[in-house]
């Protein structure tokens, strides 16, 4: 058991099994030594778990919840796509979108439950740079969606 799943055991996090596309993409592509993972959503138990704006019917705290979410499927598409974690180098990028009305001016508050469960997990290759951006609506009506971008060993 590599470092990574050890931290995750500890931390209790069971990661679910990488959600299949909703559409005409692919969840992961590898390209030379960067992996991006597509935009993932609040899932939990193979069902999208938090809808809403953050801001109208949703608190911050639930936004960051919706983050921290989207993170785990993050690490699920890195296992999934690397077979394992033995692979992975360092976490570069998040692209976090908040799903919130144009009042709502703390979406860097809501992706922080996304990079706060990462440095968690991963450590100092968790650190990453990252944007977070408010938007009139996501897929599904999803809280929030995050990707990623990955750096990997050959």
């Amino acid at each position: 058991m590599n470092e990574i799943d050890k931290r995750l055991q500890e931390l209790g996090i069971e990661l679910p099994k990488a959600a299949p596309p909703a559409a005409n993409y692919v969840p992961a592509l590898i390209s030379g030594q960067q992996l991006f993972i597509s935009g993932q959503l609040p899932m939990k138990d193979g069902a999208l778990h938090i809808t809403g704006q953050v801001g109208e019917e949703l608190s911050i705290e639930q936004g960051q919840e919706a983050a921290r979410l989207c993170a785990i499927n993050i690490l699920a598409q890195i296992r999934t796509a690397l077979n394992g974690f033995e692979r992975f180098e360092q976490l570069l990028r998040l692209g976090g979108f908040v799903n919130a009305p144009a009042s709502f001016g703390d979406h860097p508050q809501v992706i922080n439950g996304a990079s706060d469960l990462l440095v968690e997990v991963l450590g100092d290759a968790g650190r990453h740079t990252r944007f977070a951006v408010g938007a009139a609506g996501l897929p599904f009506n999803a809280a929030v969606e995050i990707d990623a971008l990955v750096a990997i060993r050959s």
